[in-house]
């Protein structure tokens, strides 16, 4: 450890806050930076918990902390995400699954075979790729993966990461419980105090005239963006064209006793946007993300009620604005979260978003703040923007669909479709995806590439069979290799599908562990 202590604070705190603070923390001690880390929330503000669903990366970050799976599954009512479960997307009435496992990690592949030769295959052949998938037949069924062992243990089915829904209010607090060393400040922020020659932050203002002074600041305050645009007036970047949804309608659904839950995020197409249903272990986060060009309030909650067949109760009228920061790193100022960017949530990259991007900042720049430098300011915000970026054109190739039957629909399908979409899906018309499109400007961090487009892919119908075939018939080899693996992969996870744990006979197992 150097001798100067450098001061981190973290305004706000939830979900992404508290990640932030222990990323940051875990990564200066890794450094040798000696760091103090601070996270400042206001007891007055109250928590509002709604349903929100992560990515793969979720789990590996409770592993990074030697987090228990199974006390964060009873403490924060968690349940699987082994998907996504698109209905009525391409046209009315067809639904497909979006698996998030990726079956090339337990496949050796002969030498030098391209990257999702498995996918290429699967296409070619004109078979379903999400059957290949473990999580295809476990998301069929509602099943958990993990199946009961002799001895009463649960043994997991296979080696991938999943995902998780829960109340963000709960993990908030499960993360302020586990923290160690981590300072909390009770307080509301009120502004800040700028060094006048470097524009540099030097305090913040807090309630009752009290001053807190630090080297570093991170702005986890959500959609306020208190500090990178209320103060340092970041400029924001707008996706509100090519993804026309800007308004929300959330509600609950309780879970009855005795019935299955759903273990993937229900995305369920509508007549000016789509609907969420997000399961914890007690009840359905829903929610209607829709276009108020197209529908008012009233009318949403009118086609809602329709389409399920009973009353809801709204809980709040959410408007948003969908894009980005130009700049989410400013002097000494770093936006993470929903201060940073924000999109519809129909692939949940708002915490992966954060867990990702906090990884990278604390892996590579993360220093002692006064040095720093405008060079790793600028490559950090081009790496950022490019990741959210890429977010947003792969939700927009979500509204690459065959519908034309509302107003809404016939003006996405005409109007909507970002150039980088409609480039990316003329590259895939030429030469089927690969996991080489995806440069790696993330250090190797999770990020949206090919595992989770084929499904998507695949399901709205954009991949060219005959494409597939004549890549599959340039090496005959790989192709039956690939036919073998394939039907292989497909019998074995039917059969583990039989065996494993329904999705609530396993959250009541790991509850009565306590």
């Amino acid at each position: 450890m150097d001798g100067r202590q450098s001061h981190f604070v973290v305004v706000g705190g939830g979900t992404a806050g508290w990640i932030t603070a222990f990323i940051i923390q875990d990564s200066a001690w890794r450094k040798g930076l000696n760091a103090r880390i601070s996270v400042v929330e206001s007891s007055k503000i109250p928590t509002v918990g709604v349903g929100e669903a992560t990515t793969a990366a979720f789990r590996v970050l409770l592993k990074h902390f030697n987090i228990d799976e199974f006390e964060f599954f009873r403490e924060t009512e968690a349940s699987f995400k082994l998907g996504i479960r698109h209905e009525d997307w391409r046209r009315k009435g067809y639904t497909y699954y979006g698996p998030i496992d990726d079956p090339h990690q337990v496949i050796q592949p002969p030498r030098g075979a391209p990257s999702d030769y498995l996918n290429v295959y699967a296409v070619s052949a004109g078979k379903p790729v999400q059957d290949m998938h473990l999580f295809g037949p476990l998301l069929e069924r509602k099943k958990a993966p993990y199946a009961l062992g002799k001895d009463g243990s649960l043994v997991p089915l296979g080696p991938f990461h999943y995902a998780f829904h829960f109340d963000q209010a709960l993990v908030g607090k499960f993360f302020a419980r586990k923290s160690k060393g981590v300072d909390i400040v009770d307080a509301l922020v009120s502004g800040v105090e700028r060094d006048p020659e470097t524009g540099l932050i030097n305090a913040l203002v807090l309630d009752e005239g009290r001053r807190l002074e630090a080297d570093f600041f991170i702005d986890a305050t959500g959609f306020r963006k208190q500090i990178i645009v209320k103060e340092l007036q970041a400029p924001w970047i707008s996706y509100a064209h090519e993804l026309p949804v800007n308004r929300a309608l959330p509600f609950w659904i309780d879970i009855k006793e005795g019935e299955e839950i759903a273990n993937y995020t229900r995305a369920w197409a509508q007549s000016a946007g789509w609907m969420w249903q997000i399961p914890t272990q007690y009840r359905y986060g829903c929610g209607y993300v829709y276009s108020d060009e197209f529908l008012t309030p009233e009318e949403a909650k009118e086609e809602v009620e329709r389409v399920l067949g009973h009353g809801i109760e709204v809980r709040s009228d959410i408007r948003f604005s969908i894009g980005r920061l130009e700049t989410p790193w400013i002097g000494n100022c770093l936006a993470v979260g929903l201060s940073s960017s924000f999109l519809e949530p129909l692939e949940s990259t708002s915490i992966h978003g954060t867990i990702v991007q906090v990884m990278l900042f604390a892996g590579r720049f993360l220093k002692e703040p006064s040095k720093m430098s405008q060079a790793d300011r600028d490559d950090y915000n081009r790496r950022v923007g490019r990741q959210v970026d890429d977010f947003r054109t792969f939700v927009n190739t979500h509204y690459v669909v065959e519908r034309e039957d509302t107003p809404f629909w016939r003006e996405v399908k005409a109007n909507r479709i970002h150039p980088e979409t409609k480039d990316r899906l003329a590259r895939w018309g030429r030469e089927m995806p690969r996991h080489e499109h995806f440069p790696n400007y993330l250090d190797g961090l999770p990020h949206i590439e090919t595992q989770l487009h084929y499904p998507v892919l695949d399901g709205l119908g954009l991949l060219d069979r005959d494409l597939a075939k004549r890549e599959m018939a340039r090496d005959p080899a790989l192709r039956t290799f690939a036919k073998k693996s394939y039907d292989s992969l497909v019998k074995e996870y039917k059969q583990a599908a039989t065996k494993a744990l329904g999705h609530a006979e396993f959250l009541r197992i790991v509850r009565e562990m306590a």
